[in-house]
């Protein structure tokens, strides 16, 4: 199958490097040259332009940072959905504003072109793993067509429903996420500034009723899990500014329900001040920095 992959960032770039080990004929950009060139390094074909990548393309995955840079991909002067073929499938695999996504699709559907939203959770390392979960907003007959693509990048599927309902799932489960980091950060930082061994409590805590997915894989404290970002200087992994943009958009779309989400509130002051301090290009782990003792 010949895939157009656009975004090749820390999430795009390994998702893209398992359709090509697949055997898909994939053909990639960024505007980033250093991302073109660590793919073009493992024998991923990179297109001159992102007009030039979708020539000829059965499938159109893009990874891209915010909805501006969605809806000018695709909707823009020179946009891509007056250059895709009808017929083709589009993947769009990142974080937005459903409402962009349901744009996005119902552009794409005036000019026969099937648009699904589908973002990832899992982060980085489930990106290089190839298990990453995909939240899916869109028909299932064309679900049913992305299947085949999104098995080589995800190890789980779900259909949330209608065009812009992965959106929905996926800012639901980020505001999750950040509420859980900053209380997994504060729990931490108490134990170690009582003197306990934050290793040993981490484990303590992981195994008992507040046990969560950041003490499981992703613990904020550098040393206590050296595959996480925090034992790699917060390089890599999921930016501050990324969980900011994501916990802004549950607040703008809990703001157009009427739903209530205090925490989520609370989460996103707490980052942003995070960023503003000029932490916002490390990982959203490094929030811990904010609660640590001296």
């Amino acid at each position: 199958m010949k895939i157009a992959f656009i975004g090749l960032g820390n999430m795009g770039g390994p998702m893209a490097l398992n359709l090509h080990k697949a055997g898909h004929a994939v053909s990639a950009f960024d505007l980033s040259a250093a991302a073109c060139d660590a793919l073009r390094a493992q024998g991923v074909a990179i297109a001159a332009s992102a007009s030039a990548a979708v020539g000829g393309a059965e499938v159109v995955v893009s990874m891209l940072p915010a909805s501006q840079h969605v809806e000018s991909l695709y909707l823009g002067e020179g946009g891509l959905l007056a250059q895709i073929a009808p017929g083709t499938l589009v993947i769009d695999s990142s974080t937005i504003a459903a409402a962009t996504s349901r744009k996005v699709a119902e552009a794409g559907a005036a000019r026969g072109i099937a648009v699904i939203d589908a973002p990832v959770s899992g982060g980085t390392g489930g990106a290089i793993g190839g298990t990453l979960t995909f939240m899916v907003g869109g028909s299932e007959a064309d679900l049913a067509r992305a299947r085949p693509v999104l098995e080589k990048m995800g190890a789980n599927i779900f259909h949330a429903g209608g065009p812009g309902a992965g959106q929905t799932a996926k800012i639901c489960n980020n505001m999750l996420l950040g509420i859980l980091m900053i209380g997994t950060s504060e729990a931490i930082a108490l134990g170690a500034a009582n003197g306990l061994d934050p290793k040993v409590l981490s484990e303590i805590m992981r195994r008992s009723s507040g046990g969560n997915w950041a003490l499981e894989k992703y613990n904020p404290l550098p040393g206590v899990m050296e595959t996480a970002p925090a034992s790699k200087g917060y390089a890599g992994g999921f930016g501050t500014d990324l969980m900011l943009k994501d916990l802004g958009l549950a607040q703008e779309n809990a703001m157009a329900v009427k739903a209530s989400t205090p925490l989520g509130g609370l989460a996103r002051s707490l980052y942003a001040a995070h960023s503003l301090a000029g932490h916002g290009a490390l990982d959203f782990s490094s929030v811990i920095r904010m609660v640590q003792k001296g």
